[in-house]
C-alpha cells in the first residue's frame, strides 16, 4: 500500500475528479457535437438517467457547463459548455484519434471528423517551443 508522502499529485490526478468516468465524457462529446437537451444526450450516450443527471449536475457546478429553462411546464432544460468546458476538445480529439488509429476494427473507425481546411482532421501534438513531437525520451519532469 502507498504511503500518503508517495502518492503523486499531479493534474492528471484532478482533471480525474472532475471528468474522469465514461459518462462524464460522452455527456461532453454529445454537448460538442452539438446535442445539449438531456433526452438527446442520454439516448447518445447510453447512460442510464440517474447517473447522467449526476454527472450533468457536477460539470455544472464545476464550471464546465451551464443549464437553461427551455421550457415551463414541464421543466426542462439545455445544456451548454462553457470556454472552460470547450477548452476540453484537444482532450477528446487526441482520445478519439488514439481510438481511430488502435480500436477502430476491420471497419475503421465510425466517424471521420474534417477540420475547416477540408482534409480530415488528423491532430499532432507539438512543442509549442520548438515544434518538435514529444516522445517517451524527450519529457522530463521539474518539481
Amino acid at each position: 500500500m502507498a504511503r500518503e508522502k508517495d502518492v503523486r499529485e499531479c493534474s492528471i490526478a484532478r482533471t480525474l475528479d472532475v471528468i474522469g468516468d465514461r459518462w462524464t465524457v460522452l455527456a461532453i462529446r454529445e454537448l460538442m457535437l452539438g446535442n445539449r437537451r438531456f433526452d438527446a444526450i442520454a439516448s447518445r450516450t447510453g447512460a442510464p438517467r440517474d447517473i447522467l443527471t449526476t454527472r450533468l449536475r457536477k460539470l455544472e457546478a464545476s464550471g464546465l457547463v451551464t443549464r437553461e429553462q427551455y421550457q415551463e411546464r414541464p421543466p426542462r432544460s439545455e445544456y451548454q459548455l462553457t470556454d472552460l468546458g470547450w477548452s476540453l476538445q484537444p482532450v477528446l480529439t487526441t482520445l478519439r484519434d488514439w481510438g481511430d488509429r488502435h480500436l477502430a476494427g476491420p471497419d475503421g473507425p465510425p466517424a471521420v471528423f474534417v477540420h475547416s481546411c477540408g482534409e480530415v482532421l488528423e491532430p499532432t501534438l507539438v512543442c509549442a517551443h520548438c515544434g518538435e513531437v514529444p516522445d517517451r525520451n524527450s519529457l522530463t519532469q521539474r518539481v
